[in-house]
C-alpha cells in the first residue's frame, strides 16, 4: 500500500513454458506524470522494467536451484520540461529577511548582510576609528547571489528567524554545497537515476541465486530445508506499509516520490546473503524457520533528495546543502547577530555575513567499507495454532544521518578572531578577554557546524498476525527497541544526543460488505497507527523558550486505507488519508485505477496535505559559542556563559516537529500513471 502512484499490477507471462531451463520473462512501461500547486510539472517519470527469471538441474544435494533478474531504468523529463523548477535554470537571486529595523525594506540581499566585506547597506562600525570586523565577510565571486532559493521557502516565510541561501542547481551545473558521494548529483544524474553511480549498479534492480539443501532431522527423521539466496535482493521483515519498524534491512530512495510509493519499488537492494533452516513442525508449534541475514555490501544511506529536485524529504537536502555551502565559501545568514549592547538598542537581528569554516556541514563521514562495517541480522519466524510471529535482531548502521556539532569536527575560524576595538570600547566589564580571540582558530562547544555520521544501531523486535474472529478482521502488531540512534540536541555541547527508541504499529485488516455502495464486492480497510518514543528525551524550559530534542518524546502516526472494485474488477478507486497526531498534519489521497485490456492500466488521482504546517524550535543561534560577543545580553543571562536560552526559529530543527507530512504541506499534485506490459 502507498498514498502515490501504485505502479502496475499486471502479471507477468510466461515466454516459454513448461520445461526446465527456460527463461520467463516480464516486461513493462510506466509513464507517472505529476503537476504541483505553484509549480507545475513536478514529474514526468518514464520506467522501464524488465523481470527475468529461470530454474535450474539440481546440483548434486542441493535442488530448487533458481536465478532472478529485475532490471529498472528511469527517465525523468521534469528536468528538461520544467528546467526553472528543477534544472539548470532553477532559483535565482535571493534576499533575505532582516527584523533589526535598520533596513527599511526588511530584507537584505545576498552578501549584503552586516559586518561582511561585502557589506554595501549596514556599515554598523563605520565612523569609529581603529575598528576591524574580524574575519566576517566571503567572496560573493565565489558564491554570487543567484540560482538560489532561501532555506524552507516553499513551505514558510523566515518569521523571525535564521536561514540562507540554498543553491538548487544540478551539481555539474553549480557545484556550491554539493556533498561528494552523498549527494552530488550531475543533471543526467537526476533524469537517469538508475545510472547516477556506475559502481553502484543500481539499474540491476535485483539479482540473486537460490538453493536448497534437503536433509534428515537428526531429531525425529523428518525432512527438512536449508535455503540459501545470495545476491543483490530486498530482504523484507515488516508486515506494515508505509512506515518502517522492522524492515530496516535495506535504504530507502525517498527521492523517488518521498514516502508515497509502494516500499518495494523505494528500497534499495543490497547485495546481501540469507541462510534459513526451515525446520517444518517443532513441539506446538506448526511451523519454525530460522533466517541468518549478513548485508556485505558497501554501506549506503536513505537516498533524502538533492535540493533542487521534487522530493526532498523534511527538506533536509536543501538543509544540508544551504550548510555545506556556508562552511565552503561562507554567505549571508538572515536575522542572525544582535546589535551589541555597546552601540545601543540591544536585542536586534541583524542579517550576518559569515566567512568560510566559520558555520555550516563540515564533512561528510560514510563510512568505508570494513568487515566490522557490515551488517548481520537474525529472525526467527513460526506458527502457533492461528498466530504467526517472528523475533528479530539487527546490527546496522543507522540509514539516516546525524549531525555532530560543537568542538567534535575540524576547528572552525573565529569569526571575532583578530578583531581590534578602540580602546574606549573595551570595558572590561563587558568584555573580559579579548585577547583570546585574536589567535589562530580553535574549537568550541555549541558551535553550528556539524560533521554528519551515520552510527551503529542495534535493534531487537518482533511481530505477530492473528485474526480475531469475532469481528472478522487480521491483526497485525510490530514493535521494536533500538540502541544507538542519535537526534538533534541543543543542550549538549556536540548538539546531538543518543537516545533508545521503541516504535510499534498495529494495524486492522477487514474486508467489509456496504451494499448501497458496492452489492457485488467488498470492501478493504486497512487500519495502521504507528508510535514512536524516545525513551531518553531531553527538553527542558529556557529563558526565552524550549531547548533540547526537537523529535517529540512520543508521537503517533495512523494511516487509513480503504478499496472497493466494480465492473468485474476492472475499476478500482481507492482512499488512502495519514495523519502525524503531534505535528498536525494530514495526507488524503484519492485514486482511481482502470484496467483498459489485460495489458493496460490507468491511474489518476491527488495527492493533498493540510494541517498545522511548519513547526518553531530553539535554532541554536543562542548558544554563544564565542562569549562574549555571541551573548543575547537581552535575556538577562551572564555574558560569558554557553549553551541556549530558547530562542526559537522554523530553521533548522522545526522540520523534525513537523515531519514528512508536514514538510511537504505546499506539494499537494495531481497525477496520472500510465502502465503497460508489453510481454
Amino acid at each position: 500500500m502507498g498514498l502515490c502512484a501504485w505502479g502496475l499490477a499486471l502479471h507477468g507471462k510466461t515466454v516459454q513454458a513448461g520445461e526446465l531451463g527456460a527463461w520467463r520473462i516480464n516486461g513493462f512501461l510506466e509513464n507517472d506524470t505529476r503537476v504541483r500547486q505553484d509549480v507545475g510539472l513536478s514529474k514526468e517519470r518514464n520506467t522501464l522494467r524488465l523481470e527475468a527469471d529461470r530454474e535450474f538441474d539440481d546440483l548434486g544435494a542441493f535442488t530448487g536451484n533458481s536465478l532472478t533478474l529485475k532490471l529498472r531504468g528511469t527517465y525523468d523529463g521534469v528536468y528538461d520540461l520544467n528546467s526553472k523548477e528543477y534544472g539548470r535554470d532553477a532559483g535565482g537571486p535571493i534576499c533575505l529577511e532582516d527584523t533589526s529595523g535598520l533596513i527599511p525594506a526588511g530584507c537584505v540581499a545576498h552578501g549584503r548582510g552586516a559586518f561582511g566585506g561585502n557589506n554595501l547597506q549596514y556599515g554598523v562600525f563605520n565612523g569609529v576609528p581603529g575598528a576591524g570586523l574580524g574575519q566576517f565577510g566571503f567572496n560573493l565571486a565565489n558564491n554570487p547571489n543567484d540560482g538560489m532559493i532561501v532555506l524552507g521557502e516553499p513551505l514558510h516565510r523566515p518569521g523571525g528567524g535564521v536561514a540562507f541561501g540554498v543553491p538548487v542547481r544540478p551539481c555539474d551545473v553549480d557545484s556550491r554545497g554539493c556533498l561528494g558521494g552523498y549527494m552530488d548529483g550531475s543533471e543526467n544524474d537526476l533524469r537517469f537515476p538508475e545510472f547516477a553511480d556506475a559502481d553502484r549498479l543500481d539499474w540491476l534492480r535485483e539479482a540473486y541465486f537460490d538453493s536448497s539443501l534437503l536433509f534428515s532431522s537428526p531429531l525425529n527423521g523428518e525432512e527438512q530445508e536449508l535455503f540459501f539466496r545470495v545476491g543483490k535482493q530486498q530482504v523484507i521483515w515488516g508486515r506494515t506499509d508505509l512506515f518502517r519498524v522492522l524492515d530496516v534491512i535495506n535504504p530507502v530512495d525517498y527521492s523517488r516520490n518521498n514516502i508515497y510509493d509502494e516500499l518495494q519499488d523505494i528500497r534499495i537492494p543490497m547485495w546481501i546473503a540469507t541462510a534459513e533452516y526451515r525446520m517444518g513442525p517443532v513441539a506446538a508449534l506448526q511451523d519454525l524457520n530460522w533466517q541468518v541475514v549478513w548485508n556485505f555490501d558497501k554501506f549506503r544511506p536513505n537516498s533524502l533528495g538533492q535540493c533542487g529536485t521534487a522530493n526532498v524529504i523534511l527538506d533536509a537536502g536543501c538543509f544540508f546543502r544551504g550548510m555545506k555551502n556556508l562552511w565552503d565559501n561562507g554567505g549571508t545568514v538572515s536575522n542572525f547577530a544582535l546589535v551589541p549592547p555597546i552601540l545601543g538598542q540591544p536585542g536586534m537581528a541583524m542579517t550576518t555575513d559569515f566567512g568560510p569554516n566559520q558555520v555550516g556541514i563540515r564533512e561528510v563521514k560514510l563510512p568505508n567499507w570494513t568487515l566490522s562495517n557490515t551488517q548481520i541480522g537474525t529472525k526467527f519466524e513460526g506458527v502457533l495454532g492461528d498466530v504467526s510471529f517472528s523475533l528479530n535482531g539487527l546490527l546496522y548502521r543507522s540509514q539516516l544521518p546525524s549531525l555532530h556539532g560543537g568542538s567534535e569536527g575540524p576547528p572552525a575560524i573565529s569569526p571575532f578572531a583578530n578583531l581590534l576595538l578602540p580602546v574606549d570600547l573595551q570595558l572590561p566589564e563587558l568584555l573580559p578577554g579579548v585577547g583570546q580571540y585574536n589567535t589562530v582558530p580553535r574549537q568550541v562547544p555549541y558551535l553550528i557546524a556539524f560533521d554528519i555520521a551515520f552510527p551503529r544501531v542495534k535493534m531487537l523486535g518482533g511481530s505477530l498476525d492473528f485474526t480475531i474472529a469475532p469481528i472478522k478482521t487480521v491483526a497485525r502488531i510490530e514493535a521494536a527497541m533500538t540502541w544507538g540512534e542519535q537526534f538533534p540536541n541543543t543542550l549538549r555541547p556536540s548538539l546531538y544526543s543518543e537516545s533508545r527508541v521503541a516504535r510499534y504499529v498495529v494495524g486492522l485488516d477487514r474486508l467489509t460488505f456496504i451494499p448501497f455502495l458496492n452489492a457485488d464486492r467488498t470492501f478493504l480497510f486497512s487500519l495502521q497507527i504507528f508510535g514512536q518514543h524516545l525513551l531518553d528525551h531531553e527538553l527542558e524550559q529556557g529563558r526565552l523558550g524550549q531547548v533540547g530534542m526537537p523529535d517529540w518524546k512520543d508521537n503517533w502516526t495512523a494511516t487509513l486505507f480503504m478499496q472497493t472494485w466494480y465492473l468485474q474488477d476492472r475499476l478500482q478507486p481507492k482512499l488512502v488519508m495519514a495523519r502525524d497526531w503531534k505535528a498536525g498534519a494530514y495526507a488524503m489521497q484519492p485514486s482511481v485505477d482502470y484496467l483498459l485490456s489485460q495489458n493496460l492500466k490507468l491511474s489518476i488521482g491527488a495527492n493533498v496535505k493540510f494541517g498545522d504546517g511548519a513547526q518553531k524550535f530553539n535554532d541554536c543561534r543562542d548558544c554563544n559559542p564565542y562569549p562574549p560577543f555571541t551573548a543575547y545580553a537581552s535575556s538577562g543571562g551572564p555574558l560569558l556563559e554557553a549553551g541556549p536560552i530558547g530562542l526559537t526559529g522554523f530553521e533548522p530543527l522545526g522540520r523534525f516537529r513537523q515531519g514528512p507530512l508536514g514538510s511537504s504541506d505546499k506539494e499537494d499534485e495531481v497525477f496520472i500513471n500510465l502502465g503497460y506490459q508489453f510481454f
